[in-house]
């Protein structure tokens, strides 16, 4: 490692009711892999967002190189050498690699309304070079997986000679393969002297690639180690002043055998085939799979998402007719999306108003006015029933953590007095603690007789909380599990149709209605 390139001493920042940052510190040194990890809420991407000009520090000071700086946009973070990759990426679909790499600053040609499109493929083919990356200029983002837009965002950094480059969450949603080669990407800038600071959940990830790694807690430093002088328990302890176990409770053994839903033969052009399956009253069904193997397209479907081809959906026994969300939330289902910032939450307005959002009607006075005594208690007994972690009922969602956001879209759906709730991704970006404590309310549901359809990607996950595991490739369900049957090798030899064992992933499309 080279000498220091950032220094940040008491750095302080408030939201809204909130003080994200209190008396924050951190360093990084060139050519090094700095881990940055803490809960959702430690403040991590909120102290790097200060770095890179996206929000302005309330006080506290930043060397860099030595140098004070105020760093008062990001493109005053640009121009001194501090790029950030944030997790939802920042391209232009409709645009080429160059021009997404270059735009605002593109090469002309002697007439200056002209861009010199030559040129810019020129630049760009060296950058990609630099980087090793076998990527045509040319080719529209669009058409780019997750992985390589990432590689794109990547040399548009570089593009603007960063010496310090920041990734936040950059494996979320990367095949084990293409989390290979980005560690490559980054061990070679680290060898070209860039300093990288890797903002990660993934503990597993970190003697892979980290130098140190800082721990941040409730916006305040914890600690910084060498990687190789730190345990992932002593880790986990520090980011939650607790010992976590991320083992999950055991589920009941013995659900009932009521049926609550039964799926018959559910047909959707070349994403489902066929797929039939019961869940039962009480059960968590868990459901295994690769990158499109369709089951968010089966949760799609029965919430009324996407339209069927044919197929019947049976609640309770009867016959239900869902062709929109409406429809299944009449039919007592909820699904809670992965992507729930787009589509399970409405981020601007309050927690309160969240938690009641799928119900409205029943809160409504005389003449239609809004009962708020009820709406506000409702709310109340959401917020403490399932430990929501709020200043107050009128705080914006946006403002709270991965893990309470979650949370929020949970008592929006027990409010609503769902039977049913498909769970997509239940934990994904959600830290050890509040993948704890969703594990404990999953139980919870159970127990009062609700019935999980939990779609996940993690083998863990899937085998601690399932009574059932059903698994799909190629839009057909291949196999069935129980819990005493199930076996990582067992899932993936049905998740591939062969004995070779890899690495799961999430379906590709997500969304929820």
């Amino acid at each position: 490692m080279g000498d220091v390139i950032v220094q940040m001493t008491g750095i302080e920042k408030t939201f809204p009711g909130v003080h994200a940052l209190a008396q924050c510190q951190f360093e990084l040194r060139a050519g090094e892999v700095h881990a940055l990890v803490g809960e959702n809420g430690a403040g991590k991407s909120t102290l790097m967002k200060v770095l890179a000009g996206v929000y302005k520090k309330d006080a506290g000071d930043i060397l860099y190189k030595g140098a004070s700086v105020d760093i008062p946009n990001p493109r005053a973070a640009q121009q001194l050498g501090i790029s950030i990759i944030h997790q939802e990426l920042n391209l232009m679909p409709h645009l080429t690699v160059a021009q997404n790499i270059f735009i605002g600053r593109e090469p002309r040609q002697k007439v200056r309304f002209m861009l010199d499109e030559k040129e810019i493929n020129a630049r760009t083919e060296q950058l990609l070079s630099m980087l090793h990356l076998n990527l045509d200029p040319r080719t529209k983002v669009a058409e780019l997986t997750v992985a390589k837009q990432q590689m794109v965002e990547i040399a548009k950094a570089l593009s603007f000679n960063a010496e310090v480059l920041i990734m936040d969450e950059p494996t979320a949603s990367l095949t084990e393969a293409e989390i290979g080669e980005l560690f490559r990407i980054i061990a070679h800038l680290r060898d070209q002297g860039v300093g990288i600071v890797y903002i990660t959940h993934r503990l597993e990830e970190l003697p892979r690639i980290a130098d140190r790694v800082t721990v941040m807690r409730d916006g305040r430093y914890v600690n910084t180690s060498p990687i190789t002088e730190v345990t992932r328990d002593q880790i986990i302890s520090m980011m939650v002043g607790r010992t976590i176990y991320e083992a999950a409770p055991e589920v009941p053994e013995n659900p009932s055998q009521d049926v609550m839903m039964e799926a018959k033969n559910l047909r959707r052009g070349n994403v489902l085939k066929d797929v039939s399956f019961v869940l039962k009253k009480g059960e968590i069904l868990g459901f295994a799979g690769l990158m499109g193997a369709g089951r968010t397209d089966v949760a799609r479907a029965i919430f009324g998402a996407d339209s069927l081809d044919s197929g019947e959906i049976y609640v309770k026994g009867k016959l239900a007719h869902i062709k929109s969300p409406r429809d299944a939330v009449a039919h007592s289902i909820a699904y809670l999306s992965e992507d729930r910032k787009r589509y399970g939450l409405a981020l601007g307005m309050d927690v309160e108003a969240n938690i009641v959002l799928a119900s409205f009607q029943k809160f409504l006075a005389w003449l239609g006015w809004v009962d708020a005594t009820r709406t506000r208690d409702r709310a109340k007994v959401m917020v403490d029933m399932l430990a929501i972690k709020t200043p107050s009922l009128q705080q914006k969602v946006k403002f709270l953590s991965g893990g309470n956001q979650q949370k929020v879209i949970v008592g929006k759906w027990l409010t609503a007095d769902t039977d049913i709730l498909i769970f997509d991704e239940p934990t994904r970006g959600i830290d050890v603690g509040a993948k704890s404590e969703i594990y404990k309310l999953l139980n919870e549901l159970v127990q009062q007789g609700k019935s999980v359809i939990m779609i996940s990607s993690e083998l863990p996950e899937i085998l601690r909380m399932s009574h059932r595991i059903v698994v799909m490739c190629e839009g057909r369900i291949t196999g069935e599990l129980t819990n005493a049957e199930a076996t990582p090798e067992a899932i993936m030899k049905l998740a591939t149709q062969r004995g070779e064992i890899v690495q799961m992933e999430t379906d590709s499309t997500k969304g929820d209605a």
